[in-house]
C-alpha cells in the first residue's frame, strides 16, 4: 500500500491529466460527428444515419438491443428502421432459433453509402491534421496507442 500522500500526489496529477483529457476529447469527437454528418446523404435523417454507423459496428443486434442502447422506444427505433428497410440500407432478419428475435444488418448498398461518408470524414480529418509537424504527428500517434492500452487493452493491434 501507498502512502496516502504519494496517492493524493497521484490523483492530483490524474485529476489534471482528467481535465486535459476531457478539454481534448469533446473537440475532437465534434469535429468527428460534425464530420460525418456533413457527409451524409441530404434524404437521410440525422437518426437514421447514426442507426446506420450503429449497425456498421454492430451487425446483428436486436431491434430491442438497439432501442435499449439508443434510449429510445422499441416503435420508434421499428419505425426508423423501416425507413432504411424500404430504402434497401437495412436487412431485418429473423433469427433463425428465435423467431421473435429480429436482427438488422446494412446491405450492401447501406454499407457503400456509410462507408463513402466515413471516407470523405476521414480526408478532412487526415487534412485537418495535414497541418502538424512530423514531429507533432509522431507525439500523437504515441500518445493515442498509450491511450488505447489505457482504455481499450483488448484492442492493442499488433
Amino acid at each position: 500500500m501507498q502512502p496516502l500522500d504519494t496517492q493524493s500526489n497521484q490523483a492530483n496529477g490524474g485529476n489534471e491529466l482528467v481535465g486535459e483529457l476531457l478539454s481534448t476529447i469533446f473537440p475532437i469527437m465534434d469535429a468527428l460527428r460534425n464530420g460525418m454528418r456533413s457527409q451524409r446523404p441530404a434524404d437521410l435523417t440525422e437518426p437514421q444515419f447514426r442507426t446506420m454507423g450503429f449497425l456498421c459496428h454492430n451487425e446483428g443486434i436486436s431491434l430491442s438491443g438497439m432501442a435499449e442502447e439508443f434510449g429510445l422506444t422499441l416503435p420508434t427505433v421499428s419505425k426508423m428502421v423501416d425507413g432504411l428497410v424500404k430504402r434497401e440500407l437495412v436487412l431485418r432478419e429473423e433469427n433463425p432459433r428465435d423467431r421473435r428475435r429480429v436482427t438488422l444488418r446494412l446491405t450492401e448498398k447501406g454499407r457503400s453509402v456509410f462507408e463513402a461518408a466515413k471516407r470523405n470524414t476521414n480526408a478532412r480529418l487526415a487534412e485537418m491534421l495535414g497541418t502538424l509537424t512530423p514531429d507533432e504527428r509522431a507525439m500523437i500517434v504515441s500518445t493515442l496507442q498509450i491511450m488505447r492500452r489505457v482504455f481499450a487493452p483488448e484492442k492493442e493491434i499488433g
